[in-house]
């Protein structure tokens, strides 16, 4: 299983499709995992599940990944370019904030979306002795980064 970390914005669905090869959803992709730049603040873990190319709606990509947050680990405010967002929370309670909205705290079985171009302000996990871990479904454009942090636009 492949996992990425995803401060700094490193995983780009170009880059995503080679590691996850748009294999069916049974396979698992085998290709060793990218390091990525550590982090003042434990930050949170993407491990892409499945990956693939719409045949009905041209140049859109769908992505499915866990993101798994130890304990006390917070993301870089971020942006998921043109992406239409769904995130399901698998474990744990995670507090994310929107631009524009109020933070908002999910717990297990509870869910959100995000539009395209939205701001994500904040998203961390609300315990500091429990890990959190959340299914995000991401709608793109192919080959777009699917992580930009405001540290590197």
């Amino acid at each position: 299983m492949i996992s990425v970390r995803i401060a700094g914005g490193v995983l780009i669905a170009g880059m995503a499709a080679a590691l996850v090869g748009c294999a069916p959803a049974t396979e698992r992709p085998t290709t060793p995992a990218i390091a990525a730049v550590a982090s003042e603040h434990p930050s949170e873990t993407l491990t892409p599940l499945f990956q693939q190319v719409l045949p009905n709606v041209h140049g859109k990509t769908f992505t499915s990944a866990t993101v798994t947050f130890p304990p006390g680990a917070e993301a870089a405010p971020h942006r998921h370019g043109d992406a239409f967002v769904y995130a399901y929370v698998l474990e744990g309670t995670v507090r994310s904030h929107l631009e524009g909205e109020p933070m908002r705290t999910y717990h297990q079985g509870e869910n959100w979306m995000e539009q395209p171009g939205a701001h994500h302000v904040a998203t961390e996990n609300a315990s500091n002795t429990e890990p959190a871990e959340l299914l995000v479904v991401f709608v793109s454009t192919t080959g777009e980064q699917l992580k930009t942090d405001d540290r590197h636009q």
